[in-house]
C-alpha cells in the first residue's frame, strides 16, 4: 500500500477548497492500492519548518511507503523532512531554496540552514518535479532549475501554468500513473 500525502502551500486555508488538493486526492484515490491524506495543516500563514516538520512525521505519519506531493512552501516542506526521514518519493510543486525576499518565507525557517542535497537523494526512491517558466512567485531560472539540477530531480517543465494555482492537475495525475511500484 503506498500512501500520498498532499502538503499544500502557505496561506492556502481550507485545503478542501484550495487549487488542485482536493481534486488530485479524489483522483489518486481511485488508483488500486493507494491511501490519500489531505488535511489542514496548523499554522498555515507561516507554514513553519518547526511546525510543519514534526506534523508531517508526527500526525500525518509520512514513512519509507509514502509519496509527499508538496506544492509551494509544501515543497520546501517535502525536501526539509527527507533531509531527516526517508520517503518512497517525493513530488515537488513550484519549489524554491531561497526565502525569495519575502519576509513571511523568512520566518517560515526553511531557509535558515544550508540545503542537504545529497541526503534528500538518498532518502528518496525518486524526485519529480513540475515548475512553469510563467511563475509569478517563483522565479524559473534561478529557484526551479537550481532545485532540480541540486537534486537531480525528473524535471517536467511548463511555460503556462504560472505557479500551479489551478482547479485540476492532469499532470500530475499521469505522472503518478506512469510510475513503477505505486
Amino acid at each position: 500500500m503506498t500512501q500520498f500525502v498532499i502538503v499544500p502551500g502557505n496561506g492556502g486555508g481550507d485545503v478542501e477548497s484550495s487549487n488542485w488538493y482536493a481534486w488530485a486526492r479524489d483522483k489518486l484515490k481511485e488508483l488500486p492500492g493507494v491511501e490519500v491524506t489531505l488535511t489542514n495543516m496548523p499554522d498555515p500563514v507561516l507554514a513553519r519548518k518547526s511546525v510543519w516538520v514534526p506534523f508531517m512525521h508526527e500526525k500525518l505519519h509520512c514513512s519509507e511507503n509514502t509519496v509527499i506531493i508538496g506544492h509551494s512552501s509544501g515543497a520546501e516542506a517535502a525536501m526539509r523532512y527527507t533531509e531527516k526521514y526517508k520517503v518512497k518519493g517525493i513530488i515537488l510543486v513550484s519549489a524554491c531554496f531561497t526565502d525569495l525576499g519575502s519576509e513571511t518565507e523568512k520566518v517560515s525557517g526553511y531557509y535558515d540552514d544550508p540545503w542537504l542535497w545529497e541526503e534528500i537523494k538518498s532518502n528518496t526512491d525518486f524526485i519529480i518535479q513540475f515548475g512553469s517558466e510563467d511563475d509569478p512567485f517563483i522565479s524559473f531560472k534561478s529557484e526551479q532549475c537550481v532545485v532540480a539540477e541540486n537534486l537531480q530531480s525528473d524535471f517536467r517543465k511548463f511555460s503556462d501554468r504560472g505557479h500551479f494555482m489551478s482547479s485540476t492537475f492532469p499532470e500530475l495525475i499521469n505522472t503518478i500513473k506512469d510510475l513503477n511500484n505505486i
